[in-house]
């Protein structure tokens, strides 16, 4: 089998050219973009590289084939046709999960069982056995379609690549780790400059910045399903981890970020998350009301994720928060201020237009960026 591997890398609606922009600096400039994909052709190290490095993707596959198909029997006929061999060993263990858009095949139950019945009868003849133990390492089996179109690909990393392990516990309204890295990565800060969020919540934003800050691989805490791959060699996740490892930069000096909240006990968890983190020095988390916010440093960047008032009740609450960041981001002038938010009067509420918005999805719900960038710096890091 070549060493070379066609991958898919999912991402959130919005986030793909950030995703982008990590694989470039990877070392992997040629790529194409589609709605919540990326794809690219490239060798197995970048299997363990991309697993490792991505901040604001979700998964990493890899393409086993494509092909249209209208039928059930051409989907099994096709998925058949394909060398899952080459990949799966006698004993892997293969889930199928699977999605359907605006195809003739609609029923995902039903493509799911059908290409798991496919593979079986395909490594059946290959590996001249009737029944597998499914005992071994995990190779899930995503199913695409979409337009008709089929992609069968094997997920790599098996829990979401937002699940970095340093989220113990979590709070109200979590926002997804991969997604407060792309927060991040859209904005203007970089590791000389001040970083403030008014509403840190559990966290997640700062912790990520320190990691991007300090250059921390995010997927050093935890594992990923094609270790255990025979196919991949040991040594290329070996050599993978300790390159990351020797990648840190612990010793530049970073303003020290400010974490505030008025939920004592998302700090608490906050204060916990930086520590499984190995950031607890480069964060200060404090209770404080939004109101009360002033800083005496002239240059900084705001990045939040504020509460959306999306239950019964809470709008008029969470409108007044919002009429409140109209009065004092005009006092932050020479900041660069980011904020989150589904609110459709955002803007309205604030009593002036950003500068620039992204589209993008927490979760479920359909939220813009909006991007207040502020002047540069004097000099780098300069107040």
């Amino acid at each position: 089998m070549s060493d070379s591997v066609e991958l898919i890398i999912l991402s959130t609606f919005g986030l793909e050219a950030v995703v982008g922009r990590e694989l470039k600096s990877l070392g992997y400039p040629e790529y194409t973009i589609q709605d919540g994909r990326i794809s690219l052709t490239a060798d197995l190290d970048a299997i363990c590289r991309t697993n490792l490095w991505l901040r604001s993707a979700d998964r990493v596959l890899v393409k086993i084939g494509e092909f249209p198909a209208h039928d059930f029997g051409e989907l099994f006929d096709r998925t058949t046709a394909l060398p899952w061999e080459d990949w799966l060993p006698e004993n892997a263990e293969f889930p199928v999960r699977g999605k359907s858009i605006k195809s003739e095949l609609h029923s995902v139950p039903t493509c799911q069982s059908i290409v798991k019945k496919a593979i079986v009868n395909r490594l059946q003849k290959a590996y001249k056995k009737e029944w597998f133990a499914e005992d071994g390492p995990s190779f899930p089996i995503d199913v695409s379609i979409r337009n008709d179109e089929v992609t069968l690909a094997i997920d790599t990393s098996g829990a979401g690549l937002h699940k970095r392990g340093y989220r113990k516990s979590v709070g109200p309204s979590p926002l997804k780790e991969t997604l407060a890295a792309g927060l991040v990565q859209l904005s203007y800060w970089n590791s000389e400059r001040l970083l403030v969020d008014p509403f840190c919540g559990t966290g997640t934003i700062l912790i990520e910045a320190a990691w991007i800050g300090r250059n921390i691989a995010p997927g050093l805490g935890r594992s990923f399903a094609a270790e255990r791959w025979p196919i991949i060699d040991r040594k290329r996740w070996t050599d993978a981890r300790l390159q990351a490892v020797d990648s840190q930069r612990r010793d530049i000096d970073m303003p020290r970020m400010q974490g505030y909240d008025t939920d004592r006990r998302a700090l608490g968890m906050a204060r916990g998350h930086a520590q499984e983190a190995k950031v607890e020095e480069d964060i200060h988390f404090q209770q404080q009301d939004f109101k009360d916010f002033t800083t005496s440093r002239k240059y900084g960047c705001l990045i939040t994720n504020p509460p959306y008032g999306i239950r019964s009740g809470e709008e008029a609450e969470v409108e007044e928060l919002y009429r409140q960041m109209g009065r004092i981001f005009p006092e932050l002038e020479t900041w660069s201020k980011y904020v989150i938010t589904p609110h459709p009067h955002f803007e309205e509420l604030l009593g002036f237009s950003a500068d620039r918005r992204r589209k993008l999805y927490n979760g479920n719900i359909a939220c813009t960026y909006f991007q207040f960038p502020g002047p540069r710096p004097p000099q780098a890091g300069g107040e």
